[in-house]
């Protein structure tokens, strides 16, 4: 996907208006194509479609007339186009496990999906400006160095493994007080089920923290650094004064554009999260699909975590683009 963090050369910035205008339609053209992408792919997967809803008894007629029923004897570019112009149109197609249409089957779980993000995203945020400012005001202390080295081991690894890693310490033997399994009954808020979030909501927080609060420490660093703040020192202000007044808000406006981007991978991390602890969210849903051969439901899906993806990208590029104008 292109890079939507780089900003513009300073000197030839459009309006706001004119460029994000631009980056919208540029982002259309890139979800266009990966609708396209993803059309293909999912039709390149092995196995017939028609003979999987079936079962391996079904009669070659049987098969045929499901495939006719279900547009599959039409040429792709057909059935790409049926489904794109669907999808536009809010109608993303009809289940083949299921039979339920796949807005009403992948609505709940998109909310509990977007519950699971708002949660993480609501104590990534704050946790990361206060661990990152304090961090880079002991710098170089042994605080300091157990949160780089902390920060580090969690930004290498991958999502799932430490889910696990809480599940192996927290729904095990080890502690045992948290379940491991986020058994959300269909059609129930998740909220109604703190327990069941606990875990989901633990792994992409660390995740989150540990990541934006590095560069949250790094941009406090180079305010306190700044000329601007050293000709505040000068002055003979206070710490307190400096700190609050002139370095954090400096160093929480050059964190904004990753704030957005980790707003990003943390919703398209959600899959991998859903997955480890069974939250029936909308990566389960496309995992699921993808088992079960299920297109529609893999279709929508990931084409709505596609677009949500691309969405914070541009939350994040425009407030890069606002702070370089100024």
């Amino acid at each position: 996907m292109t890079d939507l963090t780089t900003p513009l050369p300073t000197g030839s910035r459009p309006s706001t208006l004119a460029w994000l205008a631009r980056r919208i339609l540029l982002g259309a053209l890139i979800l266009l194509l990966v609708s396209l992408l993803l059309f293909l792919v999912t039709q390149a997967l092995p196995g017939d479609v028609a003979r999987i809803i079936l079962g391996k008894d079904a009669t070659a007629e049987q098969v045929a007339d499901l495939r006719l029923r279900l547009g599959l004897d039409q040429p792709l570019i057909a059935q790409y186009w049926h489904w794109l112009t669907g999808v536009l149109t809010g109608d993303m197609g009809t289940s083949l496990q299921n039979g339920e249409s796949v807005a009403d089957f992948i609505g709940p779980r998109v909310l509990n999906s977007l519950t699971l993000g708002f949660i993480s995203m609501t104590l990534i945020l704050p946790l990361a400006v206060v661990i990152g400012v304090f961090s880079a005001h002991k710098r170089d202390s042994p605080l300091d160095k157990a949160f780089v080295a902390v920060s580090s081991l969690f930004t290498a690894l991958p999502a799932f493994v430490v889910g696990m890693l809480l599940i192996a310490f927290f729904a095990t033997s080890v502690f045992g007080v948290l379940p491991g399994v986020s058994n959300i009954p269909p059609g129930n808020p998740p909220w109604w089920y703190p327990a069941q979030l606990v875990l989901p909501v633990a792994t992409l927080t660390l995740m989150g923290v540990m990541y934006l609060g590095r560069l949250v420490r790094a941009s406090f660093i180079d305010a306190m650094n700044s000329e601007y703040v050293q000709t505040a020192v000068l002055k003979g202000l206070t710490d307190r004064r400096v700190l609050f007044r002139h370095a954090l808000p400096n160093a929480i406006a050059a964190s904004l554009p990753a704030a957005g981007l980790v707003t990003a991978v943390t919703i398209t991390g959600v899959v991998v999260v859903e997955y480890v602890y069974s939250y029936p969210g909308l990566g389960t849903a496309v995992v699921g699909a993808v088992n079960s051969h299920d297109l529609p439901v893999m279709q929508a899906g990931t084409l709505i975590l596609a677009t949500a993806y691309y969405v914070f990208n541009l939350l994040a590029d425009l407030l890069s683009e606002r702070r370089g104008q100024r």
